[in-house]
């Protein structure tokens, strides 16, 4: 029931404030009908504000994209140095939520299936076509699987990235906090410290076992075609001294039949060179049959020395690899789907195919999870530098399970896998615990890729390998092409990588640290 009495002092105040109170109370009548979904139109409209950290920035170690709260903040080895919104992908086209890493660059890249749409500043983070790049953002989940990033964000951030930088998309808001842990890696001054003239050293070793192996591997080509040849040498001689010892018993006939003087003296003479020849060519065979021996035992000496030059060959080259590889940080994927432990450094070369830089998969061993059937969460240990113990870590978290200390207590690496890897770690090497398996976009051209299958994943999981030709040349797509053209990690075989258009401008160094933004 209204209160009239109430009203009518309402109603004369109104007429005492005059028209100014009438816009206040229609402006709360307005507010107080909007429905949720107009007050959150309302707050997208919000213009999109970036942040800089109010100190000199270091080089990027990672970036953590948080589907909920539309953004992404990019940390150095101190704390966060950027912020900025994103616009992420729509319902069915979601932008996966899991593990990512920087794969290739391309300052100007052009979509092949959007009318040469426009995404500068490209970071491709999967080969199936989710990246970062620049883009427009109505402040809300947009695209069509990519991370959108500010224009002039994206731009300013381009340079400051190198490949292999770590990306992690939450489902949630999630950001790095400082842990410690006896399971983590310990680095070995001494061995950090000899790791570069080590690996000198072996890449010569390795570079003259190389040369070795060449130099064996061509003798024995040469001496086995040397020896190749003697049958038939030996054969022809043989011929000739059957055919001598036949004009000379041949000659020692007509010589017994002669009668008279003059027929002894031509038999004579012919009796006389027959012999000459017989005895010349047997001297020859004689000779060719011991040279024979010699080349054949020269061939079989030079085979045994190309065969024992190989293994030096791969042996020498295996350890100048490893030794190479530990002046890199080195990442690690421990899955419990799996019950495997995967590590992945990166060569800096450049993939046979021409895109993207090949990583070193060499170490892919199981591991002992205790518990199996509990879930471990997902968790991201980075080395965020070093300090007076050897490294300072951070761990993130974007997929509850088990506490981050209690899931790595929970896991028992190899030592011999400890002992390849731990001496040498630096800052960027990283530990990921997770209950996914690796995603089938793993591969030769990949660190790791990891995707949480409890949130959405829009095209990345339901489209299907394709030969689409605007796929097959590489472009990063948004909703297209979501299907694993490489390694399928469940053992299927898949098509090889496609080439990449040599046209496009590519980046793949690893840029130096500069100071500042």
């Amino acid at each position: 029931m209204v209160n009239r009495s109430t009203t009518a002092q309402s109603s004369v105040a109104m007429r005492r404030r005059g028209p100014p109170a009438m816009v206040t109370l229609a402006a709360m009548v307005a507010l107080a009908a909007l429905t949720p979904q107009a007050v959150a139109r309302q707050a997208r409209s919000a213009p999109p504000v970036e942040a800089t950290a109010p100190r000199e920035a270091g080089e990027p170690i990672m970036a953590i994209v948080s589907i909920k709260s539309q953004k992404v903040t990019f940390y150095d080895a101190d704390g966060w140095i950027l912020r900025a919104p994103v616009s992420t992908g729509t319902t069915g086209r979601e932008t996966p939520a899991g593990v990512f890493a920087l794969l290739e660059k391309d300052k100007d890249h052009h979509s092949s299936l959007y009318d040469d749409a426009f995404m500068p500043n490209m970071q491709r983070i999967t080969w199936n076509g989710v990246a970062l790049h620049g883009g427009p953002l109505p402040g809300y989940a947009a695209s069509h699987g990519c991370v959108r990033m500010p224009f002039g964000f994206a731009e300013k951030l381009f340079d400051k990235t190198e490949i292999g930088m770590r990306v992690i998309i939450s489902p949630n808001d999630a950001e790095p906090v400082d842990f410690s842990d006896p399971a983590l890696f310990v680095p070995n001054k001494e061995a950090i410290a000899a790791a570069p003239a080590k690996a000198e050293a072996l890449a010569r070793e390795a570079a003259e076992a190389a040369k070795a192996a060449d130099e064996t591997k061509k003798a024995a080509a040469a001496a086995t075609r040397e020896a190749a040849l003697v049958p038939a040498t030996l054969r022809k001689l043989q011929g000739l001294k059957t055919r001598a010892d036949t004009e000379l018993a041949y000659a020692d006939r007509v010589l017994a039949a002669a009668q008279t003087d003059e027929a002894k003296a031509r038999a004579g003479d012919l009796q006389q060179k027959a012999t000459a020849k017989a005895t010349d060519l047997g001297t020859q065979l004689d000779t060719a049959k011991a040279d024979a021996k010699s080349k054949l035992d020269a061939a079989a000496a030079a085979k045994d020395a190309a065969k024992a030059a190989g293994p030096k060959k791969t042996d020498t080259a295996k350890a100048a690899s490893e030794a190479k590889l530990a002046l890199e940080p080195v990442s690690v994927y421990i899955s419990r789907a799996t019950q495997k432990l995967y590590v992945r450094r990166n060569t800096h070369k450049p993939a046979p195919d021409g895109g993207g830089e090949v990583f070193d998969s060499t170490i892919e061993v199981p591991v002992t999870i205790r518990d199996p059937g509990k879930p471990l969460g997902t968790h991201i240990f980075t080395a965020m530098a070093k300090n007076d113990t050897g490294l300072r870590w951070s761990v993130v978290t974007i997929d509850n399970g088990d506490d981050a200390k209690d899931a790595l207590g929970r896991i028992t690496i190899p030592q011999d896998v400890l002992d390849r890897i731990a001496p040498t770690a630096m800052p960027r090497s990283s530990i990921v615990i997770s209950d996914e398996p690796l995603s089938a976009e793993t591969n030769y051209r990949t660190e790791f890729v990891a995707v949480l299958n409890n949130q959405p994943q829009g095209g990345f999981i339901t489209r299907k390998p394709t030969a689409d030709v605007r796929v097959a040349r590489g472009d990063v797509v948004e909703d297209d092409g979501f299907g694993s053209f490489f390694r399928n990690w469940g053992g299927q075989p898949v098509a090889p990588p496609p080439p990449v258009n040599p046209q496009r401008r590519l980046y793949y160094r690893p840029v130096q640290q500069q100071q500042g933004w």
